[in-house]
């Protein structure tokens, strides 16, 4: 099961208003830095609700689901 984890995001505007995420900010404190967006398409999440912009990521040699929904950023998180 996987719930949204609504998260802090580092991102760049450019004057033409494209919106690219640069890092994300983990519930430790620690950023990451994105290495790589491999595709941006509208979509919803299918395992944890919710839609809007989705970033595929690599994040750390992981790749992650980010998504933009409305003004605020959410991933993916697992359950235990």
């Amino acid at each position: 099961m996987h719930k949204k984890q609504y998260i802090q995001v580092i991102a760049s505007f450019n004057k033409e208003g494209k919106i690219t995420p640069l890092s994300v900010m983990g519930d430790n404190g620690l950023t990451y830095s994105i290495d790589k967006i491999t595709q941006i398409i509208n979509a919803a999440s299918l395992k944890s609700g919710g839609a809007g912009i989705r970033y595929t990521c690599t994040i750390g040699g992981h790749i992650r689901y980010l998504y933009l929904e409305e003004t605020r950023w959410f991933i993916e998180k697992k359950e235990n």
